[in-house]
């Protein structure tokens, strides 16, 4: 008897110390939180309580930007989550696994992650978490720039959030959905889901976590540069930045620079563009985040360019092939490809055009970046776009002209070789 009254003690005293952490967190007081955490994983003998505190170090590293130290502490969870051997903590320790691979932009590992969860077995507990996995999933495809499976992903994630009355991962969904479309070029619908993001925080988000708002007001200002409107962009950036800069959110910061640049570049302000690109690189080469850095080179790259030093313009895109390259980013190559299309074309050198003019073709051929009506690219310029149930995207336009029945893509790839 006395054996179990001190065993609840210590969960209790487990408890009392994480809600401690957990207070000086929110009140961000960081890094005396890490060490109350810390304490406690090096003291409590309880693994539920250890799985727990685990998820808090998971949780502020990932928002701190200190990736490598959330996988180290995401795989000591999965050795915990086995000791409890119950699988609502062994799908949530995964979950945190494929969470970590998404932030160090290995997105193979984090497919691989995800589907192990989904496989699993749980409880009520473990497909309520199945829309964070969705979502992490089509984070990972997207850095892929496999699309299709993306899209479906994000849908996926979607309904999830709607079935279980889940507005934060709505939120989150809705951000993902925006970066989606400012990638494909329909910055109508690139504006529309930040926009609803920002609407559902302004509604529900009275308890949450300010990271939030500063997600959404980002993922705004992105679209709206991309539609020209500066101004409105650089509102929603400067109130982003404002709120990473007092959370201490690195990633967040790393992005809101990224944007000020662009917003600068599209000004044609280089000078002021240029250190904001350096200072963004280097929180992106701190953090892990590969994915950025490609962005921070070809937006340094489109700079040299305005300022018609081509070489120095080559030496960005190298490097941000390089890295697209070892990602597997076909989206940064399609990119790279494009820029390098028009270098050549200005010194008049025919070879090297022809030959990322090729490259640039086989790149939207394998992503499928073409409308499988009218046969013309997706991505190369601002279209309304719209997905049909199989997730394939088309234009607008073609759809309400031709209407459909059923997926041209669906189909031409149902057709098996040699029977063409």
């Amino acid at each position: 008897m006395k054996l179990l009254s001190k065993k609840k003690m210590g969960q209790d005293q487990t408890k009392q110390q994480i809600e401690k952490g957990l207070q000086l967190y929110q009140s961000n007081q960081t890094e005396k939180a890490l060490r109350v955490w810390l304490r406690v994983l090096e003291k409590t003998t309880d693994a539920a309580g250890r799985f727990r505190v685990l998820g808090c170090l998971i949780t502020a590293h990932s928002e701190m930007g200190r990736y490598k130290d959330m996988l180290k502490f995401a795989v000591v969870q999965i050795d915990t989550a086995r000791e409890l051997e119950d699988p609502d903590y062994l799908t949530e320790s995964y979950l945190n696994l494929a969470r970590s691979n998404e932030k160090l932009c290995e997105f193979q590992k984090t497919i691989s992650y995800c589907k192990t969860c989904l496989n699993m077995q749980g409880t009520t507990v473990s497909l309520q978490l199945n829309g964070q996995v969705s979502l992490s999933m089509g984070n990972a495809y997207l850095g892929l720039s496999i699309f299709q499976k993306a899209l479906e992903c994000f849908e996926k994630a979607l309904r999830y959030a709607h079935n279980n009355d889940d507005k934060m991962l709505e939120c989150r969904v809705c951000c993902s959905l925006g970066n989606f479309y400012t990638y494909l070029k329909d910055y109508e619908k690139a504006l529309f889901f930040p926009c609803k993001a920002a609407e559902l925080v302004n509604d529900y988000g009275k308890g949450w976590s300010l990271k939030y708002r500063a997600m959404s007001q980002y993922y705004m200002a992105v679209a709206y540069r991309k539609l020209g409107r500066l101004e409105d962009a650089m509102e929603c950036c400067e109130e982003s930045m404002k709120i990473a800069l007092q959370h201490g959110d690195r990633p967040l910061q790393a992005q809101c620079l990224l944007c000020f640049a662009d917003i600068h570049r599209c000004r044609a302000d280089i000078q002021t563009a240029f250190p904001r690109y350096d200072s963004s690189m280097s929180i992106m080469t701190e953090i892990g985040n590969r994915l950025g850095q490609i962005q921070v080179l070809l937006g340094v790259a489109k700079c040299w360019v305005i300022q018609k030093e081509p070489d120095k313009a080559m030496e960005s895109i190298e490097k941000a092939y390089e890295l697209a390259e070892g990602l597997g980013n076909k989206l940064g190559l399609l990119k790279v490809h494009c820029l390098c299309e028009g270098i050549y074309r200005t010194k008049g050198q025919q070879r090297e055009l022809r030959n990322h003019v090729v490259k640039f073709h086989e790149c939207v051929e394998e992503m499928e970046l073409y409308c499988g009506m009218c046969g013309e690219s997706i991505g190369d310029q601002n279209h309304q776009l719209q997905a049909l149930p199989c997730s394939h995207v088309f234009h607008l336009k073609c759809l309400q002209t031709n209407g459909t029945r059923g997926c041209p893509n669906c189909r031409r790839s149902s057709v098996k070789p040699g029977f063409v």
